[in-house]
Formats: C-alpha cells, structure tokens, sequence
C-alpha cells in the first residue's frame, strides 16, 4: 500500500514539475522595426507545433524553458529565438533577403497589408533603418508616429484614465524614465518596436498605455 502511496505521488510531483516548465510566450514578428507581418510560420522546437502571426503581427506558444522558436517567411531571412523561463515578450524584427527576388517574396507574399507595403517599399528606397538623421530621441519615436508632450512619450491607441498616458519606456529589456532618452543619441539606436495593442498587457498596469521597446547597438555599451 505505502508504495502505491509513494508511486502515486511521485506520479504528481513529475506532472507538476513538468507543468512548471513549460509557459506562454506572447511575441509580435515585425520587419522594419515597426510594420507588422502576417502570416509568418513560428516553429516551437520543443512541441514541433508551427504557428502563425495573426494580423498584427502577434502569436502566443506555449514553450519549455530553454526552448527555441524559428521565425520564418519567405522573402525575409529567418532567425531563431531562444526561450528562457523569464521570457514573456519576444519581438522579432525580420530582415528582408538581399535582392529583387527575396523584396518581391517579402513585399507581394501577403505578409502585410496594403498600407504597410508601400510603407515597407518608401523605407527600402531610403533606407530608413539608419536613424543618424534624427538630432534626438523624440523627433525620432515622433516620426514613427508617437507624440511628444512636457517631454513624455505618448501614443495613439487605448490610454490610460489613471493620470499619466505616457507610454513606457524599455531600453535593452530594462524599464526606464521618459527623461533617460535625452541621454540616448539616435545613431546608437538598433531597433525600436512601438507596441500599442493587447500585447503591451504583459507589462500589466505599467503598459496601460503602450510601450517603446529600444534595443542599441552593442558596440555603444
């Protein structure tokens, strides 16, 4: 008897860890560091399920820790994402392949919508990936479409009826004060991802009204 006790409970223990393991992921696919893709196949190494973006870009997958998820799509060059257990928000910002054919894959497959395809074309004819020619962070996160006020980040989209509806701020995965941007020069800048949507929720309250996810360049730190 003790040992179909011990059996039986060692049988929950293995489920229970096994469960603590494994949580969601929520991620959003963009190329150009802010036009959403749709229709791109997210692998998850760890289940073998593929998933796709839906039309903001987003998808959710329940992963193990230290899992890993291949983004891909034709005409883009794939990357893969690798899990860990404090991972909540993975943003991937998809490259197009070098030449006509990869472009016209990436721009004509269905990937994003009317309006962010001729955004995605102005931004291959003047390769507005380079942010140098911007003096500051705020001209820079305005002409993505934020606006700009007693300098706080505020942007279009749900906002909050709880005082402030200034967006918060994320510099290489670390929660900052609006006023941390004077410090930042726009050419150290890598990539930014303006979230207004249901995804910012896993910041809970603190995203209420959006978030600007910055990342910089490696060789400036």
């Amino acid at each position: 008897m003790k040992r179909i006790i011990i059996s039986c409970f060692l049988l929950f223990l293995s489920v229970g860890i096994a469960k603590a393991q494994t949580h969601v992921v929520y991620g959003i696919v963009n190329t150009f560091d802010s036009i959403p893709l749709i229709g791109v196949e997210v692998f998850v190494k760890g289940t073998k399920q593929t998933l796709l973006t839906d039309s903001l870009g987003r998808f959710s997958a329940i992963c193990k820790d230290n899992d890993k998820l291949k983004i891909r799509a034709k005409g883009f060059v794939s990357q893969n994402v690798k899990i860990t257990k404090d991972l909540q928000l993975a943003v991937v910002n998809l490259k197009m392949q070098s030449g006509q054919k990869g472009r016209e894959y990436a721009i004509g497959y269905g990937y994003m919508s009317e309006k962010d395809r001729s955004t995605a074309i102005a931004n291959l004819k003047s390769g507005d990936t380079n942010f140098n020619r911007f003096s500051n962070m705020y001209d820079l996160l305005q002409s993505m479409g934020a606006e700009v006020e007693n300098g706080e980040v505020i942007l279009r989209g749900p906002t909050s009826f709880q005082g402030s509806s200034a967006a918060l701020i994320v510099v290489d995965d670390v929660i900052v004060e609006s006023s941390y941007l004077n410090g930042i020069n726009p050419i150290e800048v890598k990539s930014i991802d303006i979230i207004k949507d249901g995804s910012a929720a896993v910041y809970g309250s603190r995203g209420a009204n959006g978030v600007v996810l910055i990342k910089l360049r490696t060789e400036n730190k």
